[in-house]
């Protein structure tokens, strides 16, 4: 049966209950009742497994360890729109293909390091990339305003570490070990950016062979991405819960990607709507011209409109449906597809 691209996009709305998520589940007031026993739509594939990052637990652990909550944040009871606070056990949900074309790409959904997006910035673009034969992970990073010790560098342990993970498995999953790209969406942007420029930062201790291997991405996609932590065009929400209120300038520009570029930093493709009301358009203008001063291959896509956390579903019907077209025609360009 073939099924047009909106008609995917659409039926892609719809998914079941997370893997590996606890009681502690709310609801949006507003929404019809959330049914978790609800199924894909037939033909979608559904996360089967779930990897933990840590084998002994999470490095730098709270005192009081923050309770893992998903919320349900939409009206409609067809569509699911989860977020999930109080992540103590970091993990990725995988969507393996049918027929894997050997590449992987890990997914760090956004949510301004408030929260984690679930369907909208995760579930939702896995599906897609495993209809088009990759293998998808979606990242469940921990949280930096939780109390968590080393704060600032918490998303990025979790994201160096399941890449090394991704890597040390990759016969299980038919992916070939130096074609992992990395995709992330506004502060889930940040963790990408941040790992595509700081991948070799030793920001935990190794734990086993896993972290023998590389944590550069093979390629970078950072969707409408928070990177400047500088306060002239940082989202203030994300800069505050990462760095804490009142971070001094060598920490602002220690995790600001634009000013952490390596020679060695992978290719990237850069997103953004002019129009973003959260996440102003010059952090992708920033990153982008950092790139090009450090010779490293960029693709951007500007579009005058379609605002802040877009992925796929709000794309329907306006130019920037285009995107995913653009970013798999980029991927095969660089040698990921």
């Amino acid at each position: 049966m073939t099924i047009d691209r909106r008609s995917f996009m659409a039926a892609s709305l719809a998914s079941g209950l997370l893997p590996g998520l606890t009681a502690g589940t709310a609801q949006a007031q507003t929404a019809a009742p959330f049914d978790s026993t609800r199924s894909p739509p037939a033909g979608l594939p559904e996360p089967g497994e779930t990897i933990d990052l840590w084998p002994r637990g999470a490095p730098g652990m709270p005192a009081t360890p923050p309770v893992e909550t998903v919320t349900e944040r939409s009206t409609n009871g067809q569509v699911n729109d989860r977020s999930v606070t109080g992540t103590t056990r970091p993990r990725m949900v995988v969507f393996r293909p049918d027929r894997p074309n050997g590449a992987a790409v890990l997914i760090t959904p956004g949510g301004g390091y408030a929260l984690v997006v679930i369907d909208k910035e995760g579930y939702e673009m896995a599906r897609w990339l495993a209809a088009r034969g990759f293998t998808a992970f979606v990242l469940f990073y921990r949280l930096p305003g939780e109390g968590w010790a080393d704060r600032q560098d918490v998303p990025l342990a979790d994201a160096q570490r399941a890449i090394r993970l991704i890597r040390h498995r990759a016969k299980d999953y038919g992916v070939q070990p130096e074609r992992v790209a990395a995709m992330g969406f506004s502060a889930g942007g940040h963790v990408c950016s941040s790992l595509s420029t700081r991948y070799d930062a030793q920001v935990y201790k190794p734990v086993d062979a896993a972290d023998r291997l590389s944590a550069r991405p093979f390629c970078a996609a950072p969707i409408y991405p928070v990177v400047s932590m500088d306060p002239a065009v940082a989202h203030a929400g994300s800069r505050k819960l990462l760095l804490g209120p009142s971070p001094a300038p060598e920490m602002e520009a220690a995790h600001s990607p634009d000013r952490t570029v390596p020679k060695g930093a992978p290719p990237h493709f850069l997103l953004h709507a002019e129009d973003d009301p959260a996440v102003p358009v010059d952090n992708s203008l920033r990153l982008r011209a950092a790139l090009k001063a450090q010779g490293v291959p960029v693709e951007t896509h500007l579009f005058a409109q379609g605002g802040h956390g877009f992925g796929l579903r709000g794309t329907i019907g306006k130019p920037v449906e285009a995107w995913p077209e653009l970013w798999r025609a980029w991927a095969r360009s660089v040698g990921l597809a």
